[in-house]
């Protein structure tokens, strides 16, 4: 949902393609990206991580944007999957505040979609959260699980912390089947000093309290490919060339609000 005035005819329109939520009280709109341009808005994100990740290589070809949706494809050609990740690191922090974003998943086995935040001092100082930032991971969604069950309708929530060698310590947690591979939905994030708390569609799907992070974090809408791991296997035939995969991440915003 834009933030011009709705007319009744647009108002069917998004309940076709999937609910809305608002911020909870008190929040003002401080930063955001309806994405209704036709290339990725450089004063905003830039392609995060590009080259060889995993089993997939980062392109700027995998993100497009077109009639106001912004689309991470990932696909196959000549043997080689590639996909795209975005991230607001090194332009734009969120630190506190409520974060959302409205989207479709359209995942693969083999790979995962995710909406996230991260701080490039993650680790650093380790045992202090608050101090080093953590990963905060938003929503992950995979078609399948490591032993191939049908997650679709579900996603992850997911917080990192302490580095991500030997002193790497994470907890997490996996939603309701809320049909989320079905249309649009609206994931939520409100973070003060004191706790984390992700909602769906503004119903509240997780709470935590500790560690919490005091660190500005960047933002990151990724897709990511690795054979034989959290998504099982990549599908003997790839996902299809560039025009013709269905394996998709599409966002309809990301909106930062703030209280005054």
């Amino acid at each position: 949902m834009k933030p011009a005035a709705l007319s009744l005819l647009a108002a069917f329109a998004f309940v076709a393609h999937g609910a809305f939520a608002s911020p909870p009280p008190g929040y003002t709109l401080h930063w955001s990206d309806e994405f209704s341009g036709t290339r990725l808005d450089a004063t905003k994100w830039k392609h995060w991580l590009p080259g060889r990740r995993r089993d997939a290589t980062n392109v700027p070809e995998a993100v497009t944007l077109r009639d106001g949706f912004l689309t991470i494809t990932t696909y196959t050609e000549r043997g080689a999957h590639f996909t795209g990740m975005i991230s607001t690191d090194g332009i734009f922090g969120a630190r506190f505040g409520y974060l959302e974003a409205r989207i479709k998943w359209s995942d693969s086995p083999g790979m995962w979609s995710a909406f996230w935040c991260q701080t490039p001092t993650m680790g650093n100082p380790k045992g202090d959260v608050a101090a080093a930032g953590a990963e905060i991971d938003i929503a992950e969604h995979r078609a399948v699980d490591e032993q191939g069950k049908n997650i679709a309708p579900t996603v992850n929530f997911g917080l990192h912390w302490d580095g991500y060698g030997k002193d790497h310590k994470n907890k997490g947690h996996a939603s309701q089947d809320w049909k989320l591979n079905e249309g649009f939905h609206t994931y939520g994030f409100e973070w003060t000093e004191s706790s984390y708390t992700i909602s769906i569609d503004g119903k509240t799907a997780w709470t935590v309290n500790e560690p919490i992070s005091k660190r500005a974090e960047f933002i990151v809408l990724s897709s990511e490919v690795d054979d034989k791991a959290w998504a099982t296997h990549i599908p003997a035939q790839g996902y299809g060339d560039r025009p013709t995969s269905r394996t998709k991440l599409v966002v309809d915003y990301v909106r930062y609000y703030t209280k005054p």
